[in-house]
């Protein structure tokens, strides 16, 4: 078959239009007319206090560890599965990551777990919405209230998604989602701070701006500007924004097609979960996905690894995920872990991703899944 790739972004056509309009405008260093209008437009589809766009994710959840005032030996209770940003804003700060276990449905921060970890030096949550399924929201916000706890959202993989009618990235204190070019809306790199706590905003903007005040200079609310806190440089080009303002243009649009090509492969692999050769996404009624991913768990690690030499062999870029955090080398130095993660443990090995991106067809779906049914008899 012909090779398909992984992941192969979407352009909508307008992308290049937006930065040479950008370029013309004389301003390309960021925070123009398209950083604004992104900005604007998160807060209106998340309906967030204030959206501020990042270089990353990375950079957002960075941005998250300075506002939740992270001191040495900290604790920030969080899934090991999950990217090593989730952990590193954190460990950047003093801070210490405390790893607890998965649900094994939706394969995110199982909530139940999280009191077992709770110490005098808890100081944040940070709950990660696997493959744009929201964790359950209300049951960690409401133990984060009980203990004055902070709860950050990673939502890198979640914009678009609903968690009983309310969008990911509104449920907690703070959020960050992502723009890589592998997520349904992108810049290529890129990534945003959602502000929920409306105490928490305008510092956001100073953190955001090296520790100065510069954007209320640039409102005319002051006269000059000056360093007043810590920070960095977390403001993206004008550039990227203006590529992104594209892409958010036609947001809806983009997320359909995903879902439908979603749809394409849970149909298809109905029968081999029928015989107990795979298991699909479990997604609960009260969420809303936005089709980020699609992945299968099979029945061992030994499966997976003949699988994906399969796939790969005959041209489709198959591919697992992480490599659980508590068992890396970094993460038994930096962090800590509660009891035995066999959920984390034994899903990790068993998940395989499947490419999806638009410009996919449902031949392309066929073809491999006949090449999983095949595989795996």
């Amino acid at each position: 078959m012909t090779p398909i790739p992984f992941n192969r972004p979407h352009a909508t056509g307008r992308e290049f239009d937006y930065i040479r309009e950008a370029i013309a405008r004389a301003h390309i260093a960021g925070d123009g007319i398209f950083s604004r209008r992104c900005q604007a437009w998160l807060e209106e589809q998340v309906g967030c206090v204030k959206a501020l766009l990042t270089p990353s994710c990375t950079g957002a959840l960075e941005m998250a560890a300075l506002l939740s005032s992270i001191l040495p030996g900290d604790e920030v209770i969080m899934p090991s599965f999950t990217f090593v940003s989730t952990a590193n804003a954190f460990v950047l700060r003093g801070g210490v990551p405390v790893f607890v276990d998965i649900r094994p449905d939706t394969l995110n921060l199982d909530e139940r777990a999280i009191a077992a970890a709770l110490t005098p030096r808890t100081r944040a949550i940070v709950p990660v919405h696997y493959a744009g399924v929201p964790c359950e929201m209300d049951e960690i916000v409401a133990l984060a209230r009980r203990h004055s706890l902070l709860v950050i959202e990673d939502a890198a993989q979640a914009l678009g998604s609903t968690y009983k009618d309310r969008p990911a990235g509104r449920l907690g204190d703070l959020a960050a989602t992502s723009f890589h070019e592998t997520k349904n809306v992108t810049s290529g790199e890129g990534g945003a701070l959602l502000v929920n706590a409306p105490d928490l905003a305008a510092r956001a903007e100073i953190i955001r701006d090296k520790g100065t005040n510069r954007s209320r200079f640039l409102r005319g609310e002051i006269d000059k500007y000056t360093w007043i806190d810590v920070g960095s440089s977390f403001v993206p080009s004008e550039l990227a924004a203006a590529f992104l303002w594209a892409q958010m243009e036609s947001a809806g649009a983009i997320t359909e097609r995903r879902l439908e090509i979603w749809t394409w492969y849970y149909a298809a692999f109905e029968a081999l979960e029928r015989r107990g050769r795979l298991r699909r996404p479990i997604v609960p009624e009260h969420c809303r996905h936005n089709a980020h991913m699609f992945y299968a768990i099979v029945q061992n690690h030994e499966t997976r690894t003949r699988l994906l030499d399969v796939l790969n062999a005959a041209g489709v870029n198959a591919v697992f995920h992480y490599v659980p955090l508590h068992s890396s080398r970094a993460g038994r130095r930096f962090g800590r872990t509660i009891g035995d993660l066999p959920q984390t443990d034994s899903l990790s090995e068993r998940l395989i991703r499947f490419p999806l991106w638009i410009g996919m067809e449902q031949s392309d779906v066929a073809g491999i899944v006949e090449i999983v049914e095949q595989a795996l008899g």
